[in-house]
């Protein structure tokens, strides 16, 4: 099965220029072996290459590249299924960028023999060459971001006296879990995730439960994560909470009694902040942006939690701008070696600050991960890389330290 695959990566900076030579060298010899074709971009410190060939051959051939210490920082583009080869007994066809104009290397791109123009994915491998060309170094994360100058550090948050004991004969408990500001060693919130009386999983939970009391059960455990979040918020510190958006648009007075519950926890408003979840539909919608209207007007804090997910998306973002978007982790796991999250992320982060929105990155479990998202200018992180969720209470915090 014919397959297209585009990535981009840097040069190892220890490798010498004849060095480079011979990898090319090498490379044509093998990709002329296994009937791989193609085209190589070099700049001078990066690579952007288009292979093509079977499928099995140019997934074999990507795992060794990602292995290949000459290479760092390889970054997948694209993987599409192929109708035709472009580059015909073409093993690898080397363009000089750094010696060339754009304007030649696309004009002899273009005039490959098998390069049609009138082909939408020819457009589409045309457009990223010309992308690669025009923002060189754009893509390259800063060297104070480099994972290998990093090390996790951990750091006990709370002391064993300051903890609240485990919550009892409840009908829920709760995982906690911090949200960070990774430079700054600073907690910037808690949420407070929920479990089955047991300790079982939100799935768990809510399979015990009704469906036509889903929406009153959801609402009525908040009152029970206030009252542990009035035990153990810190100064500054607030407390984030998911709510079910049929919560808001189908219980009357959801909001006032969300905001009594506060009040009776020995909380502030302006200490909670309230995740709208994008995973479910949101059936009446002016019923639900009326409720969204009153939680600002109450003082509380609004995010759109797993964004990038769900139903909503940007039509949701449209009417209604919180103060937070989580993005969901699905975009955020193996972001470094993904071009698509990258854009998409990039994309996110570049409109939310245009907003004025603070972007929170969910699900971040690797060093490369975090290193990635903080060299576009995320700050706020919550995952595994971090802490773990912990029932009723807060483990270790790592944080990264520079080595």
């Amino acid at each position: 099965m014919l397959t297209t695959l585009i990535y981009r990566s840097l040069v190892n900076p220890e490798l010498q220029q004849a060095s480079i030579h011979q990898l090319v060298q090498d490379a044509l010899c093998k990709n002329n072996a296994n009937h791989v074709t193609g085209i190589l971009l070099f700049d001078g410190a990066e690579f952007f290459q288009v292979l093509e060939g079977e499928e099995a051959v140019i997934n074999a051939l990507f795992s060794r590249i990602r292995a290949d210490l000459r290479h760092n920082s390889v970054v997948l583009l694209m993987q599409d299924y192929s109708a035709y080869r472009r580059f015909h007994d073409t093993g690898m066809r080397l363009f000089d960028a750094g010696s060339r104009t754009v304007e030649s290397i696309l004009a002899e791109i273009r005039n490959l023999s098998h390069f049609r123009g009138c082909y939408l994915q020819d457009e589409r491998i045309f457009r990223l060459a010309s992308t690669f060309l025009a923002q060189r170094g754009l893509h390259a994360v800063p060297p104070e971001f480099n994972a290998s100058r990093w090390r996790r550090e951990g750091r006990e948050h709370f002391t064993l006296s300051q903890w609240p004991d485990l919550i009892v004969e409840k009908p829920c408990q709760f995982a906690l879990q911090p949200i960070v500001e990774a430079l700054t060693g600073k907690v910037s919130s808690w949420e407070a995730l929920i479990r089955s009386p047991s300790g079982e999983s939100p799935a768990r939970m809510f399979e015990s439960v009704p469906a036509d009391r889903l929406y009153h059960f959801d609402l009525e455990t908040k009152a029970h994560a206030f009252a542990l979040g009035n035990r153990m918020l810190k100064n500054n510190e607030k407390l984030s909470v998911n709510l079910l958006p049929g919560v808001l648009s189908s219980i009357p007075g959801a909001v006032d009694t969300l905001v009594k519950q506060i009040g009776a926890a020995g909380l502030r408003p302006e200490q909670i902040i309230i995740e709208v979840t994008e995973t479910e539909a949101i059936t009446d919608q002016d019923a639900f942006y009326q409720a969204l209207k009153a939680l600002r007007i109450a003082g509380t804090g609004l995010a759109i939690d797993d964004f990038g997910s769900g139903y909503s998306g940007l039509a949701l973002l449209a009417r209604f701008q919180p103060d937070k978007i989580k993005i969901d982790m699905a975009l955020i796991e193996g972001i470094h070696l993904s071009g698509v999250k990258q854009a998409i992320v990039r994309s996110i982060a570049r409109c939310c600050e245009e907003l004025g929105i603070t972007v929170v990155a969910e699900g971040v479990e690797t060093m490369e991960e975090w290193c990635w998202l903080e060299s576009i200018g995320i700050h706020l992180f919550q995952g595994y890389f971090f802490s773990r969720p912990i029932l009723n209470d807060v483990g270790n915090i790592q944080w990264p330290v520079r080595i």
